[in-house]
C-alpha cells in the first residue's frame, strides 16, 4: 500500500521525479446513515453548530475511501499517488458514495 506522505493533490511530488504513471486509481464507498444517526443528527440540530454525528461518518467514509484508493495504487506497483480528489454523490435519499481518485505513480528520489 501506498504511504499516506506520498500522496498529493498536486501533480508533482516535491523531492522525487515520476519515473512511471500507472494509471488511475479510485476507491468507492458508499455509504448511509443509520436511524439512530439520522435521529441523533436531527438533534443535533436543535441545538446548533457542528452536526458531529455527520462530522464523524463523513471523515470515516472519506479516510476509508482513501485507504481503498492506496490499496489500489500499491496492487498496480505504485509507490505515490499525484493529483488526488474527492467526490461525493447521493445515490439515493439517505445513500451517499464518495469516491477518492488520483494517478499512480513510481517516483525516485531526485538527486
Amino acid at each position: 500500500m501506498v504511504g499516506h506522505l506520498m500522496v498529493t493533490t498536486q501533480f508533482e511530488l516535491a523531492g522525487y521525479r515520476v519515473t512511471r504513471t500507472l494509471g488511475v486509481v479510485r476507491g468507492i464507498v458508499v455509504r448511509s446513515r443509520s436511524i439512530f444517526g439520522t435521529i441523533g443528527a436531527g438533534l443535533q440540530t436543535l441545538v446548533g453548530g457542528n452536526i458531529t454525528l455527520l462530522t464523524n461518518l463523513c471523515e470515516k467514509t472519506r479516510q476509508e475511501a482513501f485507504d481503498l484508493m492506496l490499496q489500489h495504487a500499491g496492487e498496480l506497483g505504485a509507490n505515490a499517488v499525484v493529483g488526488a480528489r474527492y467526490d461525493a454523490t447521493e445515490v439515493m435519499q439517505g445513500v451517499t458514495e464518495v469516491l477518492a481518485y488520483g494517478t499512480a505513480v513510481v517516483v525516485e528520489p531526485v538527486k
